[in-house]
Parts: C-alpha cells; structure tokens; sequence
C-alpha cells in the first residue's frame, strides 16, 4: 500500500475499488479493512435514506443562523475549512465521537491544551469498540469542532492543533 503522503498506486486504487464492490454486493452498510498503520472505512446507505439525512440537515442549520445572528457564522463553516487545515486531525472512521473516557470524567483535552504526539485526544466507538484518536504531532489545541457524543463522518475534522 502507499504510505501516507506519497501517491497511491494503480494496485492502492484498484484495492480499494474491490473492496468497495464487495460492499456494494453485500447486505452490509459499513466495511472496515486495517492491515499495518492502513485503515480504510466504506460505508454506504440507500438514495432514501442520503435523501432523508440532507433534507434535515439543511433546514435545521438555517433556522439556527436566522434566529440568532449574533451567533459567529464560522460555527457552520469550520468543519468544511478546518478540513484543509494542516493541523487538522481528522476522523479515521464513521462513528460517534467521544471527547471524555467516561460520562463522569473530564474531557480528554480543551482548547489551549498543549499535547503531545500520541496522546489520546478522542475516542470514536464504532461498532461497540472504542477507537482512541491520538494526536499526530506535538502542540496546541487551538479548536475543538465537535461535541461529545456526537456522531462523525470518515474524514470530518474533529480538532485543529497547531
């Protein structure tokens, strides 16, 4: 496989379209491969329910801008920005995400926390299992961009440490 950073090959691409037609033939909604420091996630979901998840998704955003201007626009266009930030961390699976190890415990980090590369900053459970999240390199939280126990995308940034 290609190592991060470097281009796929023809064999990474036609990998993982192999996978993707296994999943498309099969009855399940989600795949997960890992093999060494390679983790790929596939999900798919029917035109209904993609239709039915867009269709509440918009008008519950607009509504929340409308009715309260003073709140900073960036709340809605931060996830889609700090995608392309280099200090991205983002999410390696679909799943909820889990700022706390625990409901009684305090979060794993807060903005202005300085950490260190490998420290757990999240967990991800999927599945039943619970997938920590580990910070890449060393420095600050500079933003959180979800809350805890909510649910998050394959590749949606969930924090931004400089």
């Amino acid at each position: 496989m290609a190592k991060e950073n470097s281009e796929p090959t023809a064999k990474d691409l036609k990998f993982v379209k192999e996978l993707m037609a296994l999943l498309e033939d099969s009855s399940l909604t989600e795949m997960d491969f890992h093999k060494g420091d390679l983790g790929i996630s596939l999900s798919k979901s029917g035109p209904a329910s993609a239709v039915q998840h867009v269709m509440a998704a918009a008008p519950a955003a607009a509504p929340a801008a409308a009715a309260a201007p003073s709140m900073p626009v960036a709340t809605n266009e931060a996830p889609a920005d700090a995608a392309a930030h280099p200090g991205a961390v983002k999410s390696p699976m679909v799943g909820t995400a889990y700022t706390r190890p625990s409901p009684d415990a305090d979060t794993f980090v807060n903005v202005g926390d300085k950490v260190k590369e490998g420290d757990t900053i999240m967990l991800v459970e999927a599945m039943k299992t619970f997938n920590p999240i580990v910070a890449p390199k060393s420095g600050k939280i500079e933003q959180v961009l979800v809350d805890d126990a909510s649910p998050v995308e394959f590749g949606e940034a969930l924090f931004i440490i400089v």
